[in-house]
């Protein structure tokens, strides 16, 4: 028997993507073994830490890096290094406000209160009316990446225009903006100082594991906060196991053939749509997000619906079958991400999409 099986888990075939509450992303057996490695001698957890935010930088093509224990509490150190506070993280905060466009604001906004912060919400309408909402009290702005085209948002090269000559920090959330790869260096160009992504999406490194990318000040002073150190991130282990894993993610990453995947993508999409569009239960359509030339295009969807089903009922008959599926769901269609999908797994996604749907014909909806 397996761990799952003995504890009583069923795997799933994971259709939703890289979602943390489904574990993230499955990492590939050269990074298991850097992590098994790893696991197998002692060392210096302050060298390791150091160096390996060199490596990763070096890599990345960026300024410095540093290791987190995921993108939440990257958001954290973040901003408590923007704050000011030293590695004993018990002396007052000087700049203990954290300026949040309205439009950014989401549920990850505890990560930054963690820190001690107060977060000032700014309805802006311009960049005069973000610089007004900066003063001498303010320590970072955070913008989410993925809400910078919702309504009442700015663009990241307004806002960060509208920082210049303040010296407050501007970090950008980008937990789950890849791919495209180029995005790590893309928003540090349009003027970000810092950039918070997670190890255990798409670069596929432990999921307990994260990156703050930017200007070497800021991420000397995330380092100094952070584990092992007794600042604020004490409790969030960056174990050796997990570094080492993140520096061979990291590797993989920059090597992979992103156009190869994009189209393994499609290929997975088409095949999806093409097979349920034709069901006299569903109906099914592809979509690409961001595909209006806003920003580079992100990873294909298949939108699936059963006009005789809702689409949490379906998702949720999805689950519970077997073998168990997770989707996501948007509105009145579940939503199938191909990211975490092996093509191999298609026909049996397939499958269990068409039986839940006939499992309902045949019980009349009971």
């Amino acid at each position: 028997m397996g761990i799952y099986d003995e504890l009583g888990i069923t795997p799933l075939i994971n259709a939703w993507g890289t979602v943390t509450a489904v574990g993230g992303s499955l990492m590939a057996p050269a990074v298991v073994d850097a992590m098994r490695e790893a696991s197998e001698a002692f060392v210096d957890l302050h060298l390791l830490h150091r160096r390996a935010g060199v490596e990763i930088a070096r890599m990345l093509g960026v300024e410095a890096a540093c290791v987190t224990s995921g993108a939440a509490a990257g958001i954290t150190i973040a901003a408590a290094a923007s704050a000011g506070l030293g590695g004993e993280a018990d002396r007052p905060v000087l700049r203990d406000e954290c300026v949040i466009l309205r439009a950014h604001r989401s549920r990850y906004d505890r990560a930054v209160t963690v820190a001690g912060l107060r977060i000032v919400e700014v309805a802006a309408h311009g960049a005069s009316d973000l610089r007004a909402a900066v003063h001498v009290r303010t320590a970072l702005v955070l913008y989410v990446a993925e809400a910078e085209h919702a309504p009442g948002s700015l663009p990241l090269d307004v806002v960060a225009g509208a920082l210049e000559g303040t010296g407050v920090p501007l970090a950008v959330d980008a937990a789950a903006e890849l791919p495209p790869r180029s995005n790590l260096r893309r928003f540090l160009d349009r003027g970000a100082d810092l950039v918070i992504v997670s190890g255990g999406k798409e670069i596929r490194g432990p999921q307990s594991s994260g990156l703050i990318l930017g200007r070497q000040d800021l991420i000397a002073a995330c380092t100094a906060i952070g584990f092992p150190n007794h600042g604020i991130g004490r409790g969030m282990k960056t174990d050796k196991e997990t570094i080492a894993g993140l520096v061979r993610a990291v590797d993989l990453y920059v090597r992979r053939d992103e156009a190869a995947q994009f189209r393994a993508w499609d290929r997975m999409v088409e095949q999806i749509v093409g097979t349920l569009d034709a069901h006299p239960l569903l109906h099914a359509r592809r979509h690409r997000l961001r595909e209006a030339g806003i920003q580079p295009a992100s990873i294909p969807r298949a939108y699936v619906t059963a006009p005789a089903l809702p689409a949490e009922e379906l998702a949720a008959r999805l689950r519970a079958g077997d073998p168990a599926v997770a989707v996501g769901v948007d509105g009145d269609a579940i939503a199938i991400n191909p990211q975490c999908l092996e093509p191999d797994q298609v026909p049996a996604l397939i499958r269990a999409i068409v039986g839940a749907c006939a499992y309902r014909a045949r019980t009349g909806g009971h």
